[in-house]
């Protein structure tokens, strides 16, 4: 069995959210949809083990050059995608046909801050955002893949947060 840590949306300039180091011990993966921000944070977590990434949208001019938009990456005898931006909208239906387009058993996706494990013909898993939440709590997901099957579930890392940006100044206040 291969365990997958997937995070998304760290948004940050230095460091690691709480928790992160020790959840990496125990993956055999690390899997970033995109959104680290800086390559600070890149790199920290590229020291914690093997790390599959993508670029979001708010991520340095930098991991923009080095990382791509999309990835696909083979876990056993699972496929699993890797994108920053997956739909647009209130529904999943286009994650849905974007793992399709990219012929992937798995979709990882950011963007939307909010935590999702969703399995209709492919399974969606969006980690949600270990430091920036919206309308959840700080979260990341893990993936358990046995040969051809894969369970993921969302571990929250604390308490929810209705606001993200009162979350945000409240970090920027522990500085």
């Amino acid at each position: 069995m291969t365990r997958v840590l997937a995070l998304s949306d760290t948004h940050l300039e230095e460091g690691l959210p709480p928790g992160i180091e020790q959840m990496a011990d125990g993956a055999d993966l690390i899997v970033h949809a995109g959104d680290f921000v800086s390559m600070e944070v890149f790199r920290r977590l590229s020291g914690l083990g093997r790390l599959e990434a993508v670029c979001g949208n708010s991520d340095s001019p930098q991991l923009k050059k080095l990382l791509p938009s999309r990835r696909v990456i083979e876990v056993e005898e699972v496929r699993i995608g890797l994108v920053h931006r997956a739909f647009q909208g209130q529904d999943l239906v286009g994650a849905e046909m974007m793992a399709r387009e990219m012929e992937v058993d798995v979709l990882v996706f950011g963007h939307i801050h909010k935590p999702v494990v969703e399995k209709g013909r492919k399974l969606l898993v969006c980690p949600g955002s270990p430091t920036l939440p919206r309308l959840s709590a700080p979260s990341v997901a893990i993936l358990d893949v046995d040969g051809s099957t894969v369970a993921g579930k969302i571990i929250p890392l604390g308490r929810p947060v209705c606001d993200y940006f009162r979350y945000a100044e409240s970090l920027a206040e522990k500085k």
